[in-house]
């Protein structure tokens, strides 16, 4: 069975795209939410950022061909903006520092 065949991966890539999406249209508003809103916006953002990274460890120690396939195309994609995975996965953890620290910092 392929990597993408199984039912597991198929409902957790769509959990995972799902969660992204909801984020990402609450994040519109985020400069309207208060000091706890933020905080929690922020710790969603966190889970969802660790179960990204999971996911693609799984697809990197998988010897599945499409799997690698998949991780071969997005570190190409990457690649084009000067990044690893590593790095867009370090650089998202630093953004989500910075908002943190702002959201303490507020009163």
């Amino acid at each position: 069975m392929s990597f993408f065949d199984s039912e597991i991966v198929q409902e957790e890539v769509k959990q995972l795209f799902q969660d992204f999406q909801n984020l990402m249209q609450l994040g519109q508003r985020y400069g309207q939410f208060d000091r706890e809103g933020k905080k929690i916006f922020i710790e969603q953002m966190e889970e969802l950022l660790e179960r990204q990274r999971i996911f693609m460890k799984r697809l990197e120690l998988s010897d599945d061909f499409m799997a690698q396939m998949t991780i071969k195309q997005l570190q190409t994609q990457l690649g084009g903006f000067g990044l690893s995975l590593t790095q867009m996965f370090d650089q998202m953890h630093q953004t989500l520092e910075r908002m943190k620290a702002e959201a303490d910092a507020e009163r």
